[in-house]
């Protein structure tokens, strides 16, 4: 406790006279803006505007202050804020060895520092080539069934005989289950039980101020970390042991964790350590955690508001259903293919409430860009909310539009990125794609709800959490003979 005091004095005192000295060197060309006090800055504004879900608000003020491209201090590094589709584009194209994927202190020590997201050149190239085997189309057509067998089995659990539900904390319950289930082998029982706590209390601290004292979001964030490292290393040890009792046959890629494991370098020395898999097993569980169950809780809300759209995406669903010899029967990918006006929704509730609206990068040498300086070692920061909600790029951004994304009416490149862009856009958005419409379809089929608090409130930690979970009001719908 004394040290860490000590540090952070020391910090408050060094840091402002290193940044006057760097802002001194580049005469003038720094962005304009202010960088605050040193390590908070600016944290504690953007986290009650993320809070409010006034992100993009915060954003304008600036913006109209300083202009599109602007300074701040975030998160522990001086930050330089970039806006419009060319700096998502200038952000998601450029070298990652120039402009590094690192983010802030509070996602690094929490995420681990060598996972997918932190990596760049062929390290990254190798870990998201065994990403992207498992989430490819032509191996996902083989997990619809089951998915669908999940989520079937979590609305017998979880919702039906239930008068009303929490939606939010159950759904994020199915999707984690799901990326246990089809990425690591890891089936229904202690395993994710205990697991699953661990994974709310990181994700709640991933976005803060990287100080750790005791009680703060950050040092649960660190804290839980510490107690499931030895649970998924308990677990890579089970996968080696049945590698070696297979002989590396033909089980071999069988789940993520089997298939970072049989990674090698180009002399056939193992490619990853252990903590390089526990790091990417992190990242890929918390991605697949908290994303999609924020796009279904949406969708769920939605459609309990909307009657227009739900009559619509009920059609949809319905000519599907009366294909089946039975409702249990499994959906296959060419259900899912035929769920086009499903996911054209599912795409503009992304637009309005992205899951994740900050993207951070860090120069590793000095950058140009638009006359501007980006010195070495400082962040960059993109919101995909400055381009989504852009009255220039949607038209009359505020309305709800499932039109948008019509074949004939794309939006123009990099203005709309809820799975990011170039060569790191997300390896899991087909995933996520399979899981909302499957969820979307079961829940249909099976159910209808009534928000109980129409105007429930949510905020940003940094994902959209709702007050009371969306607490709605649920009948089958065999009890309504809807259906």
């Amino acid at each position: 406790m004394v040290f860490t005091t000590l540090v952070l004095l020391l910090l408050l005192t060094l840091v402002p006279i290193f940044f006057l000295f760097r802002r001194n060197k580049y005469n003038g060309q720094l962005p304009p803006g202010l960088l605050g006090l040193p390590v908070i800055g600016q944290s504690l504004s953007l986290l009650n505007a993320l809070k409010a879900d006034k992100v993009e608000k915060w954003f304008q003020e600036r913006i109209a202050r300083h202009g599109p491209v602007w300074k701040a201090n975030l998160f522990g590094y001086p930050t330089v804020v970039l806006h419009g589709p060319t700096a998502n584009k200038f952000v998601y194209t450029c070298d990652g060895n120039i402009l590094t994927n690192t983010q802030p202190p509070s996602i690094s020590r929490i995420l681990g520092s060598k996972n997918i997201i932190e990596l760049s050149g062929n390290v990254h190239r190798r870990v998201r080539a065994a990403l992207v085997s498992f989430l490819k189309l032509e191996v996902l057509k083989q997990y619809v069934a089951k998915v669908d067998e999940e989520v079937q089995h979590h609305l017998l659990t979880h919702w039906h005989g239930k008068q009303t539900v929490e939606v939010q904390p159950l759904i994020k319950i199915l999707t984690f289950n799901i990326i246990c289930s089809l990425l690591f082998g890891i089936e229904r029982g202690p395993k994710r039980e205990k697991m699953l706590p661990l994974f709310q209390d990181m994700i709640e601290g991933v976005l803060s101020i990287p100080i750790n004292l005791p009680f703060t979001k950050f040092n649960r964030g660190v804290i839980a970390r510490k107690k499931l490292e030895p649970m998924l290393l308990n677990l890579i040890h089970e996968k080696r042991k049945a590698i070696e009792e297979q002989n590396q046959q033909e089980d071999t890629h069988k789940d993520l964790i089997t298939s970072l494991l049989s990674i090698r370098d180009d002399d056939s020395s193992t490619m990853m350590s252990e903590e390089e898999i526990i790091d990417n097993i992190i990242v890929v569980m918390v991605a697949g955690y908290d994303t999609t169950s924020t796009l279904l809780t949406f969708l769920v809300r939605l459609l309990a508001t909307n009657k227009s759209i739900y009559s619509t995406i009920v059609q949809e669903q319905q000519e599907i259903t009366s294909n089946k010899a039975c409702d249990q029967e499994a959906l296959t990918w060419e259900d899912l293919t035929k769920m086009k006006y499903t996911w054209k929704v599912a795409n503009e509730l992304m637009r309005i409430h992205p899951p994740v609206t900050l993207s951070f990068r860090r120069a590793q040498q000095d950058l140009e860009y638009e006359g501007f300086i980006i010195p070495k070692g400082w962040q960059v920061l993109i919101s995909s909310s400055m381009t989504h909600m852009d009255g220039s790029i949607f038209q009359n951004p505020t309305a709800f539009d499932p039109s948008r994304y019509e074949k004939h009416a794309p939006p123009p490149p990099f203005s709309y990125v809820p799975f990011g862009g170039g060569a790191r856009i997300c390896p899991g958005m087909e995933l996520a794609k399979v899981e909302t419409l499957v969820m979307m379809h079961r829940l249909l089929s099976g159910f209808t709800w009534e928000l109980l608090k129409k105007d429930e409130y949510f905020k940003r930690l940094p994902m959209p959490e709702f007050d009371q979970g969306l607490l709605v009001r649920v009948k089958p719908l065999k009890e309504n003979h809807v259906i």
